[in-house]
């Protein structure tokens, strides 16, 4: 008796020509950060009910407290970057979220600075149109208002990201770092800025309506603002294995 053996083809067709239909691939690397952008609404929701008391407390405090909470959201990104699946850290007040707190502000006031130097200058050339100082001042200051909130969401997410990652004040004021990490992943940064943006009118608007208060939602758009963020720090945690 002879054995024939049947020549194995490379042909991926089944018997009736066509090709089978691949399966559902997994999240890409980009993917699987814009679910966990995605994911920063419900964050906030995870803490437990005491660092919700103390995030109200330092919102209502806020000329006292600006400092504790700006570092307290520094925390709350670093947390986000090391392990985005766990809640909220908790609040401790200590050398660093105070130094930290304080160098954040320091960034915040330099991306004011050149707009509130023109405030002045730009409600007396609208004098004339206004009919009057105030409503001129109103004016001016919406009109640099929206420069400004530009300025700062293109300089300040991948700042703090950066900041928060490796705790170097340098990275904190690296502004052509800034600029890189946005060219260099514009459609993450879009997204972050769009969850950014998101959180801070649902915190300010909807919380109203809702019956809970702005304060509770600006603490609330802290929270997401920081954990959105945290997904620009490249170094910082890689989709799970599949």
């Amino acid at each position: 008796m002879t054995w024939r053996s049947c020549p194995r083809t490379t042909d991926s067709r089944s018997a009736s020509g066509r090709r089978p239909r691949p399966g559902p691939r997994p999240y890409g690397w980009h993917g699987w950060r814009v679910k966990r952008i995605a994911d920063s609404f419900t964050w906030p929701l995870r803490a437990p009910l005491s660092r919700w008391v103390f995030g109200i407390l330092a919102v209502l405090l806020l000329p006292l407290l600006f400092i504790p909470l700006l570092g307290y959201a520094i925390a709350a990104t670093r947390a986000a970057e090391q392990e985005p699946a766990q809640s909220p850290p908790p609040w401790s007040l200590s050398g660093r979220l105070l130094a930290d707190g304080f160098w954040v502000s320091l960034a915040i006031v330099l991306t004011v600075l050149p707009f509130a130097l023109l405030l002045n200058p730009l409600a007396a050339a609208m004098r004339g149109l206004a009919r009057s100082d105030m409503i001129a001042g109103v004016i001016a200051f919406f009109a640099l208002a929206l420069p400004w909130g530009l300025v700062a969401l293109l300089i300040l997410p991948h700042a703090t990201a950066t900041f928060a990652a490796s705790g170097k004040t340098a990275d904190l004021f690296n502004l052509p770092a800034a600029l890189r990490g946005v060219r260099r992943d514009f459609a993450t940064w879009n997204v972050v800025v769009g969850a950014i943006v998101t959180a801070w009118a649902l915190g300010l608007a909807c919380a109203g309506l809702l019956c809970v208060g702005v304060v509770p939602g600006v603490f609330y758009a802290i929270l997401v603002s920081a954990h959105a963020a945290a997904a620009l720090q490249r170094q910082g945690s890689r989709p799970p294995a599949r």
